[in-house]
């Protein structure tokens, strides 16, 4: 007799997080939240949840791994897996990195007077690493004798750095160590440094201290009080003084030293006022100051060693409504500054002995580029980096007589890639108010506008960062199978200026989540997506940002990836223990003040989650996050589960051995974008797809 028949395979069944409320009352409002106990990564029953929701994304993207392995070779074939960097050179000698095969990280190097001359390797990270499911590089400071190496190194990927110092020459560590270190400068002599320290539970930069090598303890030289400031400090690239910048979001103080009086007292260039801020370099005689004391854009000003405070600016470059001043490099007979106007970023060389100003200029209509290593005062070129979507990660030189660029490498994209198959445009959506947000395209030639291609819509929004047009030869593992990818310049982010900054935070913060809609019905409008075939992904702030939308028009996306979201806005802005909550006051608002709280509360992801239909989700965090607390999203999913009364799955993903940028293994890093790519796929109807060669 035939046997029973077998069992139909069972469809897999999402975790249930067990429900613990905790009441509250703010502002007169009752609130409650049932899995504040997601916190505690101390109680085996948290990691339990975590690895269990760990094997749910498993289970219901098994049948992917096929594709999975196939967007992972595809991606891995375009990298130059043995590689190097562009040496640079600082006094005698050229430094760079070079990676090999089959080899997570890079490795440190330098050589002597030129290229041809031996190699020395000063930091192997593939060594280190041995033993750390991480490994990073933080700062990476070399003395002014170039004998000494300081760097700093983190092994849990909670972005809490230690400092080593290395002799280059005899190649010994030395015993000087210090923890939770944020920035690092020499002394003029190398026989010292100055470093500054965070808190160990806020993670705020707060503390100014000094080691001379010779002695066994560093000294506590400042320890700034105000929770909204943190503190670094640098060497000025003349090498004659440290500087000392203490910032909040809004507000910052400055103040040097001579480098070769490292005992010496600092002056301060100008106290602190709130909403003034400024930011100091050296050259010659003078510090030239980029300030916001006229304008949100800042102006350019110079001041006198001697009496550099504000009664003694001179003005180089004024205020303008329509251009950024976003930093300065100052050179022994150059200043370089860098702009961005009409949504993109430009150089401008001044010339200030011959009082003559010239732009370089770039060819595409959108793009990235930015100084890159100048290590050298005195330069006869100055070296940048410039990308775009359909140019690699290039670097040029720059000459300074004569404005022509040299491009030095050019990151080589194998596999048969050919950028004249693809094509880039710049596009404009209309907000509801009127404004006109700027969202760039990337597609491949051939593209329809026919109201049938699958979309990929990315944006961030927050802290005045500008979304730049940057390369990413993953990307085309998702163009060359007919994806749309749309990058949206919406306000929040610095794209156009401070003002576009300040339309998209604090009491205008709903501003960046109607734009970003705006952006995504234009994209359907014009039929360049499919009504169907729209996902959105946004990560850290960015993560909020599709948390608030999808809250706000579950039916307009198709589905949704976050990663490390930011999405227990209230809570987290409630705790001040939390890393970053109290500097961040000046970007969300404070929720102890009733008109932020008001604000916060028609957007925060998990506080506006509702009965609907959300689109299917996959949401990503890590186990070591310092900035996003893994919580966050395990609360957000958790929730969500209870009030989802559509059918399409939510996944959620915990790293457990990395932090807020995933993992630091570039081989690991590539397996996770096979993952989302994959996801992704699959969720716009593409997983099918046959690359276009």
């Amino acid at each position: 007799m035939p046997g029973p028949a077998p069992a139909a395979p069972s469809t897999p069944v999402p975790p249930v997080a067990e429900k613990r409320p905790v009441a509250s009352t703010l502002h007169g409002e009752q609130r409650r939240d049932d899995y504040g106990w997601l916190r505690d990564k101390k109680d085996p029953k948290v990691i339990a949840y975590l690895e269990a929701e760990n094997a749910y994304a498993d289970s219901l993207t098994a049948d992917q791994q096929p594709l999975r392995t196939q967007l992972y070779d595809e991606m891995l074939a375009r990298i130059q897996q043995t590689d190097l960097t562009v040496p640079y050179r600082k006094g005698g000698w050229l430094y760079y990195t070079r990676t090999i095969e089959g080899k997570q990280y890079p490795i440190h190097c330098r050589k002597q007077g030129s290229e041809s001359a031996p190699e020395q390797v000063l930091l192997d990270l593939n060594v280190m690493a041995e033993g750390h499911s991480f490994m990073a590089i933080g700062d990476f400071e070399v003395s002014p004798d170039e004998r000494l190496l300081a760097y700093t190194t983190d092994t849990t990927g909670y972005r809490q750095y230690r400092l080593h110092v290395k002799d280059m020459v005899s190649g010994d560590t030395l015993t000087l160590t210090a923890d939770r270190v944020t920035s690092v400068a020499w002394c003029a002599d190398s026989r010292a440094l100055y470093y500054t320290q965070e808190d160990a539970v806020s993670k705020r930069s707060y503390r100014l201290l000094s080691h001379e090598l010779s002695q066994p303890n560093p000294v506590a030289r400042d320890e700034e009080r105000d929770e909204r400031f943190d503190v670094q400090v640098q060497l000025s690239r003349s090498g004659e003084w440290l500087i000392y910048t203490i910032s909040s979001h809004t507000t910052s103080e400055v103040r040097v030293l001579r480098s070769d009086q490292p005992t010496g007292r600092w002056t301060t260039i100008a106290p602190r006022v709130q909403d003034r801020e400024y930011y100091v370099d050296h050259r010659r005689n003078e510090f030239w100051i980029r300030t916001n004391d006229q304008g949100r854009n800042f102006r350019l000003v110079t001041a006198p060693v001697a009496t550099p405070d504000p009664a003694h600016w001179t003005e180089v470059v004024p205020h303008r409504d329509d251009v950024m001043l976003a930093n300065v490099e100052c050179f022994a007979h150059h200043v370089v500054v860098s702009e961005r106007e009409h949504a993109l970023p430009q150089i401008t060389v001044l010339e200030p002995e011959k009082q003559r100003t010239r732009r370089v200029p770039f060819a595409e209509v959108a793009y990235t580029v930015s100084p890159s290593v100048n290590e050298e005062y005195d330069p006869k070129a100055f070296r940048y980096a410039y990308q775009s979507f359909l140019t690699p990660a290039s670097v040029y030189d720059l000459d300074l007589a004569t404005l022509q660029s040299k491009l030095l490498k050019r990151t080589a994209v194998l596999g048969g890639w050919d950028a004249s198959h693809y094509a880039m445009e710049r596009v404009s959506a209309t907000a509801a108010d009127g404004t006109h947000v700027p969202v760039t395209l990337l597609y491949r030639k051939g593209f329809k506008r026919d109201g049938g291609a699958p979309c990929l819509l990315y944006a961030y929004g927050s802290y005045g960062f500008p979304s730049n047009v940057m390369f990413s030869s993953n990307r085309f593992s998702l163009v060359d199978r007919g994806v749309v990818y749309a990058l949206a310049h919406i306000r929040g982010g610095g794209d156009l200026g401070k003002k576009w900054h300040d339309a998209g935070r604090m009491q205008n913060k709903m501003n960046t989540f109607t734009d970003f809609i705006a952006c995504a019905e234009y994209l359907k409008r014009e039929k360049v997506c499919a009504a169907d075939r729209l996902v959105i992904q946004g990560g850290s702030a960015g993560g909020l940002l599709v948390g608030a939308v999808t809250n706000l028009r579950p039916d307009l996306f198709t589905g949704v990836l976050a990663q490390v979201p930011f999405v227990d806005v209230i809570n987290t802005m409630l705790d001040e223990s939390l890393p970053l909550t109290v500097g961040e006051f000046e970007e969300w608002g404070n929720p102890k003040v009733a008109a932020d709280y008001a604000v916060m509360k028609k957007y925060s992801p998990y506080d506006n989650l509702h009965p609907a239909a959300f689109p299917t989700m996959l949401v990503k965090t890590s186990l070591n996050d310092s900035q996003v607390g893994y919580w966050e999203p395990a609360k957000y999913v958790a929730r969500l589960r209870t009030l989802d009364t559509g059918t399409k799955p939510v996944l959620f993903k915990c790293n457990m051995g990395a932090g807020h940028g995933g993992a630091s293994g570039r081989y690991d890093a590539l397996h996770e974008v096979a993952f989302d790519y994959a996801w992704v796929l699959n969720t716009l109807g593409a997983a099918g797809a046959k690359a276009l060669p």
